[in-house]
This record gives C-alpha cells, sequence and structure tokens, in this order.
C-alpha cells in the first residue's frame, strides 16, 4: 500500500542530488570516484527517469522526473499524490493538486540553481566526508557546512556507471530515500513542459 508523501519529503528529494554537486570539491578532489561521479552528474543534460521515494514513517510514493540543463526540471508523481516540482529556469514551484497549494521559490536561491547552471560549479557548499565502495559500485557522503545541516549520500554502480538512488537526512534526523530506475537521454521538452500549469 503506497502512503501519501509529505511537502517536506519531496523537497528532500529535489534538494538532495543537487547538494551534493554543489559540495563535492569543498574539499580537495582527492579521490577519483568523486571527480568520476562529478563528470557523470555534469553530463546529464536532458535525461528522463523514474523514481521511487520513501521515509521512515512509511510514506512511499513513485513518479517519473526530467531534467532538461541548463535551468529545467520537472518532478511529476504518480496518483494518488498530487503532488508537481517544476523549475523553469528562474522560479522552482511545488505544487499540491489535492489542497490546492503553491510553493514558489527563486531557483538562484537553491541548490537546484547549481545542478541546472550550464557548468555545475563545485567550489561552494558542504564537505565530503565518505567515499565508500562495494561489489558493484560506490557512495559518496556529504555534510552541509552549518552545525545543524543534514547529510546526503548518493549511490552509484560502476560498470556503467550510473546514479541509483539517495539518502537523505535533515537536520532533525529523519531520512528520505530515493531509488532511481534506469536514466534515458532525451530531446529537450519545450519550455512550456517546465511550467507549473503544464500536464
Amino acid at each position: 500500500m503506497r502512503h501519501p508523501t509529505t511537502r517536506r519529503a519531496a523537497l528532500l528529494l529535489l534538494a538532495a542530488p543537487i547538494l551534493l554537486t554543489g559540495s563535492a570539491m569543498a574539499q580537495p578532489a582527492d579521490d577519483p570516484l568523486v571527480a568520476r561521479a562529478i563528470g557523470y552528474l555534469d553530463g546529464l543534460v536532458s535525461v528522463k527517469g523514474r523514481f521511487q521515494q520513501s521515509n521512515e514513517k512509511g510514506g512511499e510514493a513513485d513518479g517519473t522526473f526530467y531534467l532538461a540543463r541548463p535551468g529545467r526540471a520537472r518532478f511529476e508523481y504518480d496518483p494518488p499524490s498530487g503532488l508537481l516540482i517544476t523549475c523553469d529556469g528562474q522560479t522552482v514551484t511545488l505544487s499540491d493538486a489535492r489542497r490546492g497549494a503553491f510553493q514558489h521559490v527563486p531557483l538562484s536561491s537553491t541548490p537546484l540553481a547549481v545542478f541546472l547552471s550550464d557548468h555545475i560549479r563545485l567550489d561552494r557548499g558542504a564537505r565530503v566526508t565518505r567515499v565508500d565502495r562495494s561489489a558493484d559500485g560506490f557512495s559518496i557522503t556529504a555534510r552541509g557546512t552549518q552545525a545543524a545541516a543534514g547529510q546526503i549520500t548518493l549511490y552509484f554502480t560502476d560498470s556503467p556507471l550510473r546514479l541509483t538512488g539517495w539518502a537523505v537526512v535533515d537536520a532533525q534526523s529523519h531520512v528520505t530515500r530515493v531509488t532511481l530506475g534506469p536514466l534515458a537521454a532525451i530531446s529537450p521538452p519545450p519550455a512550456s513542459f517546465f511550467a507549473q500549469a503544464a500536464r
């Protein structure tokens, strides 16, 4: 049984990969896996994929996401969730169709600005605290520079290199996990697809 995801968890889903890409060079990039991951993430220009999100309270949600750099992103949650996250290049909008609620945030004030830029800037943000290897891949963990900041771990397969998901621990120690399906390169959708009203 699927439990509706929360708006807080939705925002964590959006921020997680971007926070790491903005943080990896806050320490010397002396691990080749960090450099490899950053190069891979920078190469995600126009892609589509499925995601599955869960949290520690049993909330679960599936959806489809689209990235079209520079500037645009769209996260569609499957029914019964009414959540939709879009970025049109200037504004990030979280809308909840079931509640008629909207939240607008300037792209420039969010970590998403780092990930959606023409070239990912890796000279600010958090710090990488761990790089762990496994039998079929590796993970990279980063923490924010503030005392109360959360923690992000991104998971990659090694051959082929692919982002398979991430886990976020926020400042209140809440955990949100996201598993990604295969990513497919697509032709860039029209700009209207990344507007809040697009359906």
